[in-house]
């Protein structure tokens, strides 16, 4: 369990530095918003989920479903009251800015996705 979610954070550290640096400098506006905050929200929110995920598939593996399905809203609720006043409360966003909040969003619920898928079918 220590050894999946260890492997975890490294991937999503590794993942957060390049994706972050990668996008940053192919970025050629200034953003409303911090990507960096966005970045490392999704990064948190990843090794948070997967270690609850982790501990619940190992004590209750027939819930452990629910669980991942329930913080994916709670994901999607504290991303919107954390950036609900520097992304929100500007109504025009540019399309850059519009790919700039969803590109970090699929690529950590891609790895979120799959290693939750893989640890689910384990068990």
């Amino acid at each position: 369990m220590i050894k999946r979610i260890v492997f975890m954070l490294i991937t999503v550290t590794l993942l957060f530095a390049a994706g972050y640096f990668i996008h940053a400098k192919l970025i050629s506006t200034d953003l409303s918003f911090s990507l960096l905050h966005v970045y490392l929200f999704h990064a948190i929110a990843v090794v948070l989920i997967y270690s609850a995920i982790e501990f619940v598939a190992e004590h209750l593996p027939s819930q452990a479903g629910y669980l991942y399905l329930m913080l994916m809203c709670f994901k999607i609720g504290f991303f919107l009251l954390i950036f609900q006043t520097t992304v929100f409360e500007n109504d025009d966003l540019s399309q850059p800015e519009r790919v700039a909040l969803v590109v970090p969003l699929f690529i950590f619920l891609i790895v979120e996705g799959i290693a939750v898928a893989k640890l689910l079918n384990s068990k």
